[in-house]
């Protein structure tokens, strides 16, 4: 029996893992029936997992504002989500981005930064009507980064409170960085190609906190 609040125990029930996967892999906020539809459930069974995901802090809900009839909750992965200690997918991701870097040969800061770029074009959501700065933050959500938004009328900075790929940033922090900001761009082009990612600042992965601003 899992325990209430408890996100490695609550992930051990097959029917939830594979909701919280779900969402990981969409990297978008889901609708309840769409959501269902995914994993071939019917969404009153659904809920009630994405229940205790909420619980657990994997998942957030929120209700879009729409015209008639009663709101409609769709579902992220939540910004501090901690599956089993640590980010989604985190090293996997890395060291296979890597081994593309490697086993191409583009090694210069720029060839290292394009890659990370078309990796980003792969990775963005498909398209959806949220705005810009929550596209952002559900994709970097469900890539374990723990980010935060800071909004006002002109840019959004998001502060990353965790870095997934620490473990081999230590070591490859230039090119593991380097790969990530691509990343960011490459994310950008496939949200919002008007929008400009005025700054990348980087910190210690193992402390985290990088910041990333853009202008709208």
């Amino acid at each position: 029996m899992d325990t209430p609040g408890d996100p490695t125990a609550v992930l051990n029930q097959p029917t939830r893992a594979r909701l919280f996967n779900a969402l990981v892999t969409l990297r978008r906020p889901v609708p309840t029936k769409e959501l269902a539809d995914s994993v071939g459930l019917h969404p009153n069974g659904v809920r009630l997992h994405l229940e205790r995901l909420l619980s657990a802090g994997l998942v957030e809900r929120k209700r879009p504002v729409q015209g008639v009839g009663r709101p409609r909750d769709v579902w992220s992965v939540a910004p501090g989500a901690r599956p089993g200690g640590g980010a989604p997918t985190a090293y996997a991701d890395i060291a296979r981005w890597l081994a593309a870097v490697t086993t191409s040969g583009r090694t210069s800061e720029r060839a290292v930064e394009q890659t990370g770029r078309e990796i980003g074009r792969r990775l963005a959501p498909a398209p959806h009507a949220a705005p810009v700065a929550e596209q952002l933050q559900s994709t970097l959500s469900s890539l374990g980064f723990a980010p935060e938004l800071e909004e006002s009328t002109t840019s959004v900075t998001i502060r990353l409170c965790n870095c997934p790929y620490r473990e081999v940033a230590v070591g490859n922090q230039e090119v593991v960085c380097t790969l990530h900001r691509g990343l960011t761009r490459g994310l950008l082009d496939e949200i919002s190609p008007a929008v400009e990612l005025r700054t990348f600042d980087i910190r210690d992965p193992v402390t985290a906190g990088c910041t990333i601003e853009i202008e709208l």
